[in-house]
């Protein structure tokens, strides 16, 4: 995909580390100009632009909680003033905590909710209303949502939201040749996936391993990417054959 993305600016939602962080280097390597945010990891994230800048591409990084729906607004709005209109944009922010269902409180189900269908609503507004036609729109969900493991009530029903915001604006942003698409990774190299927990999620993967970030970041790329004009309102498996 090297110079694929040309001349496209791209806004990731959450690209300090992890799978985020994957789907920024792989838009930089392909030609884009990108802005990500970042919620408190200073650090990562500065590092990241080092990284990509003397590689000889453009990043920048703002502060942004998903949460907080001014923050989304302004984070829009400085990426815009950065690199121009956008392009491409890709909302994969989001938090979860593990708790059974009857003991999750209301504080545990809004500060999930918030950022993760709330936040994520209000981000593809923003997305819809500041991306050129024919750009592309990537939310990321989980594979967890065809799965139904036990403590994870709030985090799948907050990224279940997510999944039919996107298949609904997919629909109404057509008349513009904007595609809207969501990636669902499977079980994924990062500080998410519990050490206790990887021998039994690489047993479940075809090839017996669990997936890096760099290979769900390639789904992205190929949504983000012209070979994908003709796909639109479609959930894409990153998983490995688990689900």
């Amino acid at each position: 995909m090297s110079n694929d993305l040309d001349g496209r600016n791209a806004l990731v939602i959450g690209g300090s580390r992890g799978i985020g962080r994957a789907v920024v280097e792989q838009l930089a390597t392909a030609g884009a100009a990108v802005a990500f945010s970042y919620v408190s990891n200073k650090d990562a994230a500065a590092a990241l632009v080092d990284d990509l800048r003397r590689a000889g591409r453009v990043a920048t990084a703002f502060q942004a909680d998903l949460g907080r729906v001014s923050d989304v607004r302004e984070l829009f709005a400085r990426a815009g003033d950065a690199l121009g209109p956008l392009d491409i944009v890709v909302a994969n922010a989001g938090v979860a905590i593990v708790k059974a269902l009857v003991d999750c409180t209301e504080e545990d189900y809004d500060e999930v909710f918030a950022a993760n269908a709330k936040g994520t609503f209000f981000a593809l507004q923003e997305a819809a209303r500041r991306v050129r036609d024919g750009g592309r729109i990537v939310a990321v969900s989980t594979g967890g949502t065809k799965m139904w493991f036990t403590g994870t009530s709030l985090y799948l029903g907050s990224k279940g939201a997510v999944e039919q915001f996107a298949r609904v604006l997919s629909r109404e942003l057509g008349p513009r040749e904007i595609t809207v698409n969501v990636v669902s990774p499977g079980f994924t190299d990062t500080d998410l996936l519990p050490e206790r927990d990887r021998r039994v999620a690489a047993s479940l993967s075809a090839f017996g391993r669990v997936g890096t970030p760099a290979e769900v970041a390639r789904v992205v790329g190929y949504l983000a990417s012209d070979a994908a004009r003709w796909v639109t309102g479609q959930n894409l498996a990153a998983g490995g054959g688990v689900f």
